[in-house]
């Protein structure tokens, strides 16, 4: 089977934005820069230090990777059309989760029980990312 992780991009704060989903979730950090390749050379000071790469391998082996759009490009999350979705273990650290990441966001669904759900709750970040967390636990539809 296929491993299918989310690449979030990053107008210059990818690394800030990795490192705060590696305090919340835990997991092992990777991160790369644009001036650790090769072809760095021409890129101005700025643009090297901007991350090409990183990745939070949390716990289970799912990655959450994160870069900055290359040099002279540029992100918009208001035009996208996605939410991470995290399954986790406990409907309290689903409700860590969900208080940590929505700190500085917004919350479009509080957190609580739903038809799906024993715990389930829906939040941008205060990197604009979106998130659906939740525990199924007994809660999954037809059930």
């Amino acid at each position: 089977m296929p491993a299918v992780n989310p690449c979030l991009i990053f107008e210059g704060n990818a690394e800030e934005a990795v490192t705060f989903y590696q305090s919340v979730l835990g997991g092992e950090l990777e991160l790369v820069r644009y001036g650790d390749f090769g072809s760095g050379a021409d890129l101005s000071e700025d643009d090297k230090n901007r991350v090409a790469y990183s990745g939070v391998t949390v716990p289970g082996g799912d990655v959450i990777m994160c870069m900055d759009c290359p040099p002279d490009q540029s992100v918009n999350f208001a035009d996208a059309g996605y939410s991470v979705s995290v399954e986790a273990e406990s409907a309290a650290e689903a409700e860590r989760y969900f208080t940590e990441l929505s700190a500085g966001g917004q919350v479009f669904m509080p957190f609580g029980k739903s038809e799906w759900a024993e715990a389930f709750g829906m939040c941008t970040d205060k990197f604009s990312v979106s998130w659906m967390i939740g525990f199924t636990g007994s809660g999954a539809m037809g059930q």
